[in-house]
């Protein structure tokens, strides 16, 4: 059909729609990738700067309102009914909010009661969302608990059920409390990290271990289980190998469990025990990590660390141990379930190593008898 026809006039050339293409990558000028990368970093913190800008706020105003209940419940005395009339008020006021729930209005009470002022704007605690701040009302009643998991979450950028896990399995009170010589045999800014990476005792609570087990079936079920037990070993740790060949002159030995630790720069050398600990385990895991370093290191990679993990130990006769070992080693215990700790008395009253030797050296360097 043509114009003279009464239809539409086909267009021209000029005017027919075009797709330009994106022009390629090697077209750039040499600087473009410094610019993307910049570019990108922006976009990325203006988005995380805007998310925490939001949740800040969304928990400015829980806390506002749990500290308007606590108030009104100090003064007037009322219980919960009231807290039930009030949300469905609020619903009625704005039909499409939500997180206004009875039940959630309680927990703002909770939140309000949990935290002073200055917490929910400064602390690491304002950067969690409002599902990790539940987790810790309602599974920690200590504040100085709830700080140091608050703390943690928001380092290592734990989900809430990480978070509730790590909770669950008293993480806190078993971070960095392996024996250990680090503080003897490595640089003070690597020895505290390597410390804090490690626990006492282990937890293996995923396995599903017989009375009778031994070091080869632990080991098969972790690895079997590798994704929870890099979660119990913390953050940081990759996996490398299991019973890792290591050929010394014309002998081979086996490592049992080779990692990597990103953070520290460094292998990990695990050697599983279903015993007590035998001062004697040290030798052989002193040799596979000397040949880890020799065979598998690379140049820019720090000297390999030992962890022995073992059914059980004397604390202080692991530590005489370890002070033969210019290389850095661990010792803690592994198990598959938690006991009570002990009463705080009772454990401030065990007395340390250094208090041993000064009660058997005497008052004057003597043998202690009088």
């Amino acid at each position: 059909m043509n114009e003279n026809q009464g239809g539409a006039a086909e267009p021209s050339a000029e005017m027919a729609a075009s797709f330009p293409s994106t022009p390629a990558r090697s077209a750039m000028p040499s600087w473009y990738p410094e610019l993307l990368t910049s570019v990108v970093q922006r976009v990325s913190s203006g988005q995380r700067r805007a998310v925490t800008a939001v949740n800040r706020e969304v928990l400015a105003t829980y806390w506002a309102i749990g500290r308007e209940i606590l108030n009104r419940q100090d003064q007037e005395g009322w219980g919960t009914r009231v807290i039930d009339r009030l949300a469905a008020d609020i619903r009625d006021q704005f039909p499409d909010a939500r997180g206004f729930s009875a039940r959630n209005l309680k927990y703002m009470r909770a939140f309000a009661q949990a935290w002073d002022a200055d917490a929910i704007v400064q602390r690491s605690v304002a950067q969690l969302p409002w599902r990790h701040q539940i987790a810790l009302i309602e599974k920690l009643d200590d504040t100085e608990a709830r700080l140091w998991y608050a703390a943690a979450a928001v380092e290592h950028g734990w989900s809430r059920d990480v978070l509730t896990h790590h909770i669950r399995t008293r993480l806190r009170e078993r971070s960095g409390k392996a024996i250990t010589n680090f503080a003897a045999t490595l640089p003070p800014s690597e020895s505290d990290l390597a410390q804090q990476s490690t626990k006492d005792p282990y937890l293996f609570d995923f396995l599903d271990l017989t009375d009778r087990h031994n070091e080869r079936g632990l080991e098969s079920q972790l690895v079997a289980h590798v994704e929870k037990f890099l979660l119990e070993l913390g953050q940081g740790f990759a996996f490398v190998g299991r019973q890792v060949r290591l050929v010394v002159g014309d002998d081979e030995f086996f490592a049992d469990l080779l990692f990597y630790h990103l953070k520290l720069r460094r292998f990990v050398v695990i050697e599983l025990k279903a015993v007590r600990f035998d001062p004697a385990f040290l030798g052989q895991l002193g040799m596979y990590m000397s040949a880890v370093d020799d065979l598998l290191a690379h140049d820019d990679d720090q000297p390999t660390i030992g962890l022995l993990l073992c059914a059980s130990k004397n604390n202080v006769v692991a530590e005489y141990a370890l002070r033969g070992y210019a290389t850095p080693i661990g010792v803690a215990e592994w198990t598959t379930t938690l006991t009570e700790s002990l009463p705080t008395e009772f454990a401030a009253s065990l007395p340390s190593i250094d208090e041993l030797e000064a009660e058997l050296s005497g008052p004057s360097g003597t043998d202690g008898t009088e």
